[in-house]
């Protein structure tokens, strides 16, 4: 939705993924949107040297989210909020589905 306006749909989907989930890391957002991750690496960092984008060491995974000193913070996410409702629900489902600990030993799904 937003390529003409961004320039790739790569850098929508990160954004989307942020948006619904405040934070992320490569190989979780690739695997979501089946995307390789050489591609997805090259506009995250293009985002962080932006200043939209911020990233975090945790452990050994590297961790980004959304810069909250970047100006027009508030304005991006309502445009991204907007544009995250025009999305296919099973999208908007499964970016809503935040798991991220293990499931207890035994535990039925």
């Amino acid at each position: 939705m937003l390529e003409a306006l961004i320039g790739s749909t790569t850098c929508e989907k990160v954004l989307i993924y942020l948006t619904a989930r405040s934070e992320g890391y490569l190989r979780e957002i690739s695997d979501f949107f089946g995307i390789a991750p050489a591609p997805l690496l090259r506009q995250m960092e293009k985002l962080e040297n932006g200043g939209i984008l911020y990233s975090k060491s945790v452990g050994r995974t590297r961790v980004f989210g959304f810069n909250p000193r970047y100006p027009f913070l508030n304005e991006l996410r309502a445009l991204l909020t907007k544009v995250l409702a025009f999305y296919p629900d099973d999208i908007r489902e499964r970016l809503k589905d935040n798991r991220r600990r293990p499931r207890r030993k035994g535990k039925p799904l």
